[in-house]
């Protein structure tokens, strides 16, 4: 059966962002160890989040079709009970057998990337690791007779193996379990679809259950360095669904010690990081933060994707940094377990730019002013290197002369093209500087004054 969705990338991300009201308010955590793996955290700058599951399979919206709020649509033909049916049906069908998270980690290693969060499960429920909580993974399903069914061992030893700083994503909702989704009730909205204060048993019965998937994911799969939870609606104030942030941070920590926790939208001493999605704070943040973009207009894969350039994300990227950020960006797999050629070519891409470039991304720090027009600065961390990100749109001819204002190069400082080290001819006006720039630059470039 062919099923029609309407729903397009964005309505996800804007529904999800309005859950819990947005303060400026960060809150520094206390403990060394994860002050030590926050500022190592902070220094990697790229990243990648990697969304796969069931909702592959169809090459449609991860698990947002089959919650009932108002902006969904769905195909009319199904009722609301047959269309759940079907999509949870979509774990017998999921079998992933090219199924290869070294090519993977290598495309995200020639990206430039340097952290990874994977999706170890997402609000519909369903577990890419062999979880003993529920038959709803990949290990009790289609893939099940496979040697690598319990796909998470195999992703997170494929991104150690690179080297990566390993993050799981996990969803504190989940619409596949009767603690959560009873069906008793009818389901209405994101939300639990029960009075949790007439029956806190049952409610008990979600978070200890929760609890102990999360044990599972920070006991049996090696070193973790980052919990990202995702479904900002759980929390206290939000009918009453206290998961108990505390006792579940302090299982995880005492498991994997130093870990980064990122309760997203949260605020207060479990939201290591801030994570805006699908966009970039309007102004320069001193506290950390994380901007999640997707490589397409989505964060899975789908059958017709509207990718982003190369260049589109190396700009991103420099805006973000320049902020004080670092950028996630969404990727994909397919069903049958690979990132697809058009991926692949873009993050190759962005990769070779990082290549002769990433001394302007990587370790470096704020400066101010951080930017005028389209050219972002940064700083390396002892100082002496002040960097001027020269952005390109697609298309643009690169100018024959750049200037801004401030950041003068002092004198004896050379101003010099990172990617070749040629050094440049400079002229200092007043409070402005004008750089004669070579033709033979091709996209977006850096200067180096040192």
């Amino acid at each position: 059966m062919i099923i029609f969705l309407l729903l397009t990338a964005a309505l996800p991300v804007m529904a999800q962002d309005d859950i819990v009201p947005q303060a400026d308010g960060y809150e520094w955590p206390k403990e060394k160890e994860v002050k030590a793996r926050l500022s190592q955290w902070q220094d990697l700058k790229f990243g990648v989040l990697l969304h796969w599951g069931i909702y592959s399979v169809p090459g449609i919206v991860e698990s947002w079709s089959i919650c009932d709020e108002n902006w969904i649509r769905r195909d009319t033909t199904m009722t609301y009970q047959q269309y759940i049916d079907w999509y949870n049906s979509l774990a017998d069908r999921f079998c992933p057998r090219d199924f290869d998270p070294r090519q993977w980690a290598q495309v995200c290693r020639e990206a430039g990337m340097k952290y990874m969060i994977f999706t170890t499960k997402h609000h519909d429920g369903f577990c890419l690791w062999d979880s003993k909580e529920t038959d709803f993974t990949i290990a009790r399903h289609a893939f099940k007779d496979d040697p690598r069914r319990d796909a998470l061992r195999h992703v997170f030893d494929a991104y150690r193996a690179e080297n990566f700083m390993i993050g799981a994503y996990f969803s504190k909702p989940d619409w596949h379990s009767q603690y959560y989704w009873w069906d008793v009730y009818a389901k209405k909205g994101r939300n639990v679809n029960y009075p949790v204060e007439q029956f806190p048993w049952r409610w008990q019965q979600f978070k200890e259950f929760t609890h102990r998937q999360v044990r599972e994911l920070m006991t049996d799969y090696g070193h973790v360095d980052i919990l990202w939870l995702d479904g900002g609606w759980v929390y206290p104030e939000n009918r009453g669904q206290d998961i108990d942030m505390p006792r579940m941070a302090g299982m995880a920590r005492e498991l994997q010690p130093g870990l980064l926790i990122v309760d997203r939208t949260i605020r207060g001493p479990y939201e290591n990081y801030q994570t805006p999605e699908q966009t970039i704070p309007k102004e320069q943040l001193r506290h950390p933060w994380e901007s999640c973009i997707s490589l397409s207009d989505d964060w899975g894969y789908v059958r017709k994707p509207r990718w982003k350039s190369a260049r589109r994300v190396v700009n991103t990227l420099a805006e973000v940094v320049a902020k004080g950020g670092n950028l996630v960006l969404g990727v994909g797999p397919t069903p049958e377990g690979l990132i697809e050629p058009e991926a692949v070519n873009r993050l190759r891409e962005i990769g070779r730019w990082l290549a002769v470039n990433g001394r302007a991304i990587y370790g470096t720090v704020v400066t101010t002013p951080y930017h005028e027009d389209k050219i972002w600065f940064t700083r390396s961390k002892d100082g002496r290197s002040l960097f001027a990100i020269c952005t390109l749109d697609e298309g643009e001819q690169v100018p024959a002369v750049v200037s801004w204002h401030g950041h003068l190069p002092a004198k004896g400082q050379k101003v010099r093209l990172l990617a070749t080290g040629q050094r440049l001819r400079h002229n200092v006006v007043g409070d402005r500087v004008e750089v004669a720039v070579p033709p033979s630059v091709g996209g977006t470039f850096v200067l180096e004054i040192r």
